[in-house]
């Protein structure tokens, strides 16, 4: 796994074996953010990375300059691997928490300019996220919210939803809030 652009292009980590998580691709990674480089102004966003797994996109949107990510992990082991490439690299403006995404989206108080979320692609709940995101106060008014998912789940009559990329078998799904 590498940090594809900014400060700390070209770094490379790899998560223990034993990590089950499925990092999105350096190829799908590269896509997705040269589409946001069009969409949204990185620098200094309040970024929320639910799913975290590796933690690559955090790391990705820390790297190009994001004013505060905050990884949400399930997994201990996870957690602790996101923590310690942090602490390794000096990074301050990551925190990794460990908690279940479902409820940190019911309880969260604080908004996000860019939400991302890979979740794994078999979850039940996963066509339920962006109705969650869009209806809690998570996301700012004018922020993004990106959905990363197989291709078996389509999204376009979703009433905050904007487009779809895929690269490979990776799917990103896009959404904002509608203007009034």
């Amino acid at each position: 796994m590498r940090i594809i652009s900014g400060i700390y292009k070209g770094r490379r980590f790899t998560p223990p074996a034993s990590l089950k998580a499925r990092p999105t691709t350096d190829f799908a990674k590269e896509g997705l953010f040269n589409v946001l480089a069009n969409e949204i102004d990185i620098e200094e966003a309040q970024v929320l990375d639910l799913f975290a797994g590796s933690g690559s996109i955090s790391f990705e949107f820390v790297s190009r300059g994001a004013g505060h990510t905050t990884s949400i992990e399930q997994s201990f082991q996870h957690g602790a691997f996101i923590k310690k490439t942090a602490q390794e690299l000096n990074i301050k403006t990551l925190s990794v928490l460990k908690a279940d995404v479902f409820r940190y989206i019911e309880t969260c108080n604080h908004s996000y300019d860019i939400i991302f979320a890979d979740p794994p692609y078999s979850l039940p709940q996963l066509a339920e996220i962006p109705n969650k995101i869009m209806n809690s106060a998570l996301l700012k008014p004018d922020g993004l919210f990106i959905l990363e998912h197989g291709k078996n789940n389509t999204f376009g009559e979703h009433p905050n939803f904007i487009n779809t990329r895929h690269y490979g078998n990776v799917h990103f799904s896009f959404f904002k809030h509608k203007t009034k």
